[in-house]
């Protein structure tokens, strides 16, 4: 097997900026063009993105270490600007650890994308919508190695390569045990004998055609986005959730209990919003004929943590409910007391002016 290695550097970075992005007028402020479909096969079709993101290239960057890196920025209508950064090299099985290793402990990926989105962020203008004073941010870094030869097995690969892959995916120079290999290459992946997909929680290793790699980048990013989208939901619900606990806090009485109402709607209207934004970032891709996307996509989104997020946030969307029905229930408690009270002294009033009322 050659020493000089054609491969590739993927490091996405992305921001959670708004609620929305409104893709068609993003389209004509920038003249930039709609993600292309990419395909692993001869399949008609087999992703289908809702609402393309748009996407935008622009001028090639030169790294602190002297490494050109193509550029390019996709806002994707869920309210997430991804800036993707592409380096081609040579290199060998001995360097590529080393080489993923100090990508991926360099912080200078987020500076330039920080700067990046602010930039684009000010040229998108009425194309945001409720745009965030503080963003929160994902990255990810994909290591990608031309095919070696058409008859080169996946298989055969993780043989001889095994414990180099899993260097690259942890980001480590140095070996590693043999149960942490086994536990970084199980989660490997293949649609054709001879391609490859090592998929780890902050990077992954892809061995395929240039052409055939396309895919799985976009799956990966689409699920680092969905990261962003729900690591977001949750820090919202826990803020929310903090909140009716302080106010429920309050000491008791008729005006606290008069504002249950008010917090509670409150309460209704964020997890309300949540749901629909959740339910359309979930739905931003649809895969229709390829169950190898699919379980390309599962197997991503349990290994970054997506599934992890979801649930945390549909169990804070059923503490939240669960505090919106305490909330009613307590407000038509305290709405029943205050009427029965208003009958009383009503008919209290009455019986004064029909025993003194009149000489």
């Amino acid at each position: 097997m050659p020493d000089n290695l054609q491969a590739s550097a993927f490091v996405l970075v992305l921001y959670d900026v708004s609620d929305e992005i409104r893709l068609e007028e993003l389209r004509r402020t920038l003249g930039a063009r709609n993600a292309d479909r990419v395909l692993k096969h001869a399949a008609p079709e087999y992703l289908q993105l809702q609402r393309p993101p748009v996407v935008e290239d622009f001028e090639e960057a030169i790294l602190e270490s002297g490494e050109k890196v193509r550029r390019q920025v996709k806002y994707y209508d869920y309210g997430v600007i991804s800036i993707l950064f592409e380096a081609r090299f040579s290199t060998s099985w001995e360097d590529l650890p080393c080489l993923a290793s100090r990508w991926m402990s360099s912080s200078e990926f987020e500076r330039q994308a920080f700067r990046v989105a602010q930039d684009k962020l000010k040229q998108c203008g009425a194309a945001i919508i409720k745009p965030y004073s503080e963003w929160i941010s994902e990255d990810y870094f994909i290591f990608h190695l031309s095919q070696l030869s058409s008859d080169l097995l996946a298989s055969d690969l993780l043989a001889r390569h095994g414990a180099q892959i899993a260097e690259i995916v942890r980001g480590e120079t140095r070996s590693l045990s043999a149960d942490e290999q086994r536990e970084i290459l199980q989660s490997s992946i293949s649609y054709y004998p001879t391609d490859l997909a090592v998929i780890g929680w902050h990077a992954a290793f892809l061995y395929d055609t240039p052409e055939g790699v396309q895919p799985s980048i976009q799956l990966l990013e689409y699920a680092n986005s969905q990261l962003l989208e729900f690591r977001y939901y949750d820090e919202l619900l826990t803020l929310e959730t903090a909140r009716v606990y302080k106010f429920l806090e309050r000491p008791t009485g008729i005006l606290r209990h008069w504002h249950l109402a008010r917090e509670a709607t409150r309460l209704q209207r964020v997890t309300l919003e949540i749901r629909e934004l959740a339910e359309r970032a979930e739905n931003a891709v649809k895969f229709l004929s390829d169950m190898f996307a699919a379980r390309l996509y599962k197997l991503a989104a349990a290994k970054v943590g997506v599934l992890d997020y979801r649930a945390l946030v549909e169990q804070k969307l059923r503490t939240a409910a669960s505090f919106y029905d305490f909330m009613i229930g307590e407000f038509h408690q305290t709405r029943a007391f205050v009427l029965e009270v208003l009958v009383v002294i009503i008919l209290v009033v009455e019986l004064i002016f029909l025993f003194f009322g009149r000489p």
